[in-house]
């Protein structure tokens, strides 16, 4: 079993420390799951939300309304299960000691990128060049 790595509360990666260290690893690792955490809470409330809205509405607009608002957060929920998805995957790869890394090139994803956006797995040039030849397949 490893041994707990401290991190401090203002503790903020820099370009300045080894890359992926134990430190930075920990700080990723505590961000992802408090990012989780509040996604689950989240859902938990929808759910009980849900059950407790369910009730027959007779106006037909209010009826509709409500059926709207409640298809937009199913819809918010899904859009949060697969990303709950990816934050376990983010999770699992510094477990295996690949997070931090482009999929395509194999070189380090700025710190920027990921305290911005934790589940990046591409660099920022990467992940442009995939978007452009999504763009440009797409008007096919």
């Amino acid at each position: 079993m490893k041994a707990e790595v401290f991190v401090p509360d203002d503790y903020r990666p820099a370009e300045d420390e080894p890359f992926m260290n134990e430190r930075q690893l920990e700080y990723f690792r505590r961000k992802l799951l408090h990012w989780k955490s509040e996604l689950m809470a989240d859902s938990r409330d929808t759910i009980e939300g849900m059950r407790d809205q369910t009730r027959n509405i007779p106006d037909i607009a209010d009826r509709a309304s409500e059926e709207t608002d409640r298809a937009l957060e199913l819809r918010t929920r899904d859009r949060q299960r697969k990303l709950v998805a990816k934050i376990d995957s983010a999770l699992r790869r510094i477990d295996e000691g690949e997070y931090g890394f482009c999929e395509i090139t194999g070189e380090p994803i700025s710190l920027k990128r990921l305290d911005a956006r934790p589940i990046a797995t591409m660099s920022l040039e990467a992940q442009e060049r995939h978007e452009r030849r999504e763009r440009v397949h797409r008007d096919d």
